[in-house]
């Protein structure tokens, strides 16, 4: 019985380190999101953090600033999205698909 909880704790431990790791390179990997047909493009990282916006000139139309404001919302939603799928795919390489409520 104490073997088995040994051989258990072990593998927490294991998890908790990979995950600990896991979070140190997802906070250097990046995704990109982007709205009107790429003219705003905005880069996150994996700690959700918005790293950049980038806004063609094209997609400026002083007449027509609400059209701008959505598109670079739209943008950042996109990025934060895909932050959040990387983040949650490499939490499944650890936890072998396991939810564990809390952790992200």
């Amino acid at each position: 019985m104490m073997g088995n909880m040994n051989k258990m704790m072990k593998q927490v431990q294991k998890m908790q380190a990979d995950m600990a790791k896991m979070q140190e390179e997802v906070a250097l990997k990046t995704v990109e999101g982007t709205a009107g047909g790429g003219v705003i493009k905005v880069v996150a990282n994996g700690k959700q953090e918005v790293l950049s916006v980038e806004i063609k000139p094209e997609a400026v139309d002083p007449d027509d600033v609400e059209m701008l404001q959505d598109m670079i919302l739209a943008a950042v939603n996109d990025a934060l999205r895909k932050s959040q799928e990387m983040v949650a795919q490499e939490m499944g390489k650890i936890t072998g698909g396991l939810k564990i409520p809390g952790l992200f």
